[in-house]
């Protein structure tokens, strides 16, 4: 189960990596949009990567420990 959580964390992170490049991409044209905000808050994008992080964690974790508790043979024999 160790190599599926750091293959799932890989995945985030490079989903999370991706997304906070579009992000502050898109934030240069939303610059004229907001007031009183600075479109490059540091403290938002590192807000907003730590709880995709936790989600992605949490939503991959309790389906991996559930197939993990079914017999493989059980599992192999119903499909």
């Amino acid at each position: 189960m160790d190599s599926s959580l750091s293959a799932i964390l890989l995945q985030a992170a490079m989903g999370i990596g991706l997304g906070a490049i579009a992000a502050l991409v898109a934030a240069r044209s939303l610059r004229t949009l907001v007031f009183g905000v600075a479109t490059t808050d540091m403290a938002t994008y590192v807000g907003v990567a730590a709880i995709l992080t936790v989600v992605a964690l949490l939503a991959s974790y309790i389906p991996a420990r559930r197939a993990s508790r079914v017999d493989p043979l059980i599992a192999l024999r119903s499909d």
